[in-house]
């Protein structure tokens, strides 16, 4: 492969992909309550790290390398750009003090009502590699990343500007490796894979884990743009790219297209798993650095804090400081609009209605709604699973398939009841059962809450 000079198209290819991008670079940073004292920020830096090999080596945990493999149509003398983001982590020390030559370290500090704690922060980190022109395979390209070592110190004042303290910000440095390679594959298409590692010459035996996240990789993830060529869904690949995209294998880190629907010219490769063109909700306000942010809740569970939870949390870090303020200033538009909408509703296509048997003469019932077919009644109907009848009351052994989710897989060789036969607006038929051991099941049975399966997921019993 050839590599041309960086930055060389006169826009960002990653512009579209930034808000999402910015979600997977501080996932999990910090976690409501927000406060460093809270249990559930004390084992931080939970996604993308990629530790020196001596700490993975010597106690098995955290990863060494990432690497993401993708499929790539070429057209036309493609050019692929390379960008990796990541966090360095920065120790911050609180230290107490009245001159500038004397100071000792304190657990906490109190500092114009604001609570400042020890803390461990993040300094964020863009990688561009250089345009990598694939036309010609030739040796795998390697780009060298190294983040230097720094020490800062901020003076802290109090109301009549005496010196009360300071903080120390201390980075160690980290040293990686970007490995870029492409590969032919099923006819013209190429295999890119590219891999991450952490490279650092770090070793102290016995080292605890927040001493070696001091020389790692954190939140890695992978940004990817071609230019004459196409990605291809890894999630949903045509036809003439499945066997190539079968052949990809991606560890720590899972590749999906990103930026406008439809478009295949930029790849998104994070340790959290997302789908295809993955968007963050126009109604989101600003960040919470939760695990599956749910806006509303959080900032209606960020109203309960006390005013002192509050000014600790706002003394833990500046992007603490910035979600309190926010839902203490929130004005009741965004709360509104947090509450909830609709972007799934359009005109339906005539031949896209399935036609009903018995419409009810009410026009306002949906096409949707079990009332615009009398000719279907769950709990009377019935099917056949092989040369048996099903209906409500026939007792059965489920089975779930591979396609089941986590939880009914806890249900493989379960005895069960029937309590319905239910067929979808896709003329698909589902069976709905409650189990027999379970001590809720009359409960359940009472509040229509079923559990739902496939026929080739039910054994039927005598």
């Amino acid at each position: 492969m050839n590599a041309t000079g960086a930055g060389t198209a006169t826009r960002d290819p990653f512009a579209a992909a930034r808000l999402v991008a910015d979600a997977v670079l501080f996932e999990g940073y910090v976690l409501y309550p927000y406060r460093a004292s809270a249990q559930k920020n004390q084992m931080r830096w939970q996604f993308g790290v990629l530790a020196p090999r001596t700490w993975t080596t010597s106690t098995g945990s955290d990863r060494t390398t990432m690497c993401s493999e993708v499929i790539v149509d070429p057209r036309d003398n493609p050019v692929l750009t390379v960008r990796i983001r990541c966090l360095q982590v920065q120790q911050r020390l609180v230290e107490a003090g009245t001159d500038t030559t004397n100071f000792v370290h304190v657990t906490a500090l109190n500092v114009g009502g604001r609570t400042l704690v020890a803390w461990d922060e993040a300094v964020e980190h863009e990688i561009d590699i250089a345009s990598i022109e694939l036309g010609e395979v030739t040796t795998p390209f390697e780009h060298h990343i190294k983040l230097p070592a720094g020490d800062e110190i901020e003076l802290l004042f109090d109301s009549s500007g005496q010196i009360v303290g300071r903080l120390v910000r201390r980075r160690e440095h980290v040293d990686g490796l970007v490995r870029v390679t492409a590969i032919p594959v099923e006819g013209s298409l190429l295999k890119i894979t590219v891999a991450v590692e952490n490279t650092s010459d770090w070793d102290e035996p016995g080292a605890c884990r927040d001493e070696a996240m001091l020389h790692s990789l954190v939140a890695v993830h992978t940004l990817l743009a071609l230019a004459g060529g196409s990605f291809m869904s890894l999630l949903e690949p045509p036809e003439f790219a499945q066997r190539a995209v079968a052949g990809c294998m991606n560890e720590g880190t899972f590749p999906v297209l990103i930026g406008g629907a439809g478009t295949s010219d930029v790849m998104l490769s994070s340790p959290i798993i997302l789908y295809d063109y993955a968007a963050v909700a126009p109604e989101s306000a600003g960040d919470f650095c939760d695990a599956t942010e749910i806006d509303e809740i959080l900032a209606l569970r960020v109203m309960t804090l006390t005013d002192d939870e509050k000014a600790e949390a706002r003394g833990t870090d500046p992007r603490s400081a910035a979600i309190i303020d926010r839902c203490d200033e929130m004005p009741d538009e965004i709360w509104s609009r947090l509450h909830g909408a609709i972007r799934s509703l359009r005109p339906v296509e005539p031949s896209l209605v399935p036609a009903v048997v018995d419409p009810v003469e009410d026009p306002s019932v949906p096409w949707w709604d079990p009332g615009q077919d009398s000719s279907f009644d769950p709990f009377a109907d019935s099917m056949y699973i092989g040369a048996h009848e099903v209906r409500s009351g026939t007792r059965v052994r489920l089975h779930p398939s591979r396609r089941a989710d986590a939880h009914d897989l806890f249900y493989t060789g379960q005895l069960a009841t029937v309590k319905g036969v239910f067929n979808d607006v896709d003329e698909n038929q589902h069976v709905a059962v409650v189990l027999d051991d379970d001590p809720a099941s009359d409960m359940f049975d009472w509040q229509g809450r079923y559990l739902y399966f496939h026929p080739e997921e039910i054994e039927v019993l005598g």
